[in-house]
C-alpha cells in the first residue's frame, strides 16, 4: 500500500523527534529495565487514549495519529529531556510509530511493546 502525503510528513516529523531524543535517550532505554517498563506503560496509555478517544482511529495510519498526539504535547510543554515524564512519553510515541509503521493502531500488543 502506498503512503499518503500525511503519512510521509508524520513519519518524517517522528523521525526528527526520535533524533531529538538522541542516542543518550535511546541508549538509556536499552540498558535500563525500569525505563523500558515505563516507556511500555506510556505506550499502552497512548495507544488507549488514541484508540478509545479518537473517533475513526482504527482507520488512520498510526504514524499520523501519533505525530498529531506528540505535537499536541509539545505545543503545551516545549521544554523536555529524554528522562522527564514528557521525554518518556515521546519515546513511547516513537516506539509505537516504529512498531505500527503504516498500519492503524490496534489493541493487540505487538512485538517490542509489552503490556503491563
Amino acid at each position: 500500500m502506498r503512503a499518503t502525503r500525511r503519512e510521509k510528513n508524520a513519519r518524517q516529523w517522528l523521525s526528527e523527534l526520535s533524533d531529538r531524543i538522541g542516542m543518550a535517550g535511546w541508549a538509556a532505554l536499552a540498558v535500563t529495565p525500569a525505563l523500558a517498563a515505563e516507556v511500555d506503560q506510556h505506550g499502552a496509555a497512548v495507544r488507549d487514549i488514541l484508540l478509545f478517544g479518537v473517533e475513526g482511529a482504527g482507520t488512520v495510519a498510526a504514524v499520523v495519529l501519533l505525530a498529531s498526539y506528540a505535537r499536541g504535547l509539545l505545543d503545551h510543554s516545549p521544554d523536555w529531556t529524554p528522562t522527564s515524564w514528557l521525554g518518556v512519553r515521546l519515546m513511547a510515541v516513537c516506539r509505537l510509530a516504529h512498531v505500527h509503521d503504516g498500519r492503524p493502531l490496534t489493541i493487540e500488543p505487538l512485538p517490542g511493546i509489552s503490556e503491563h
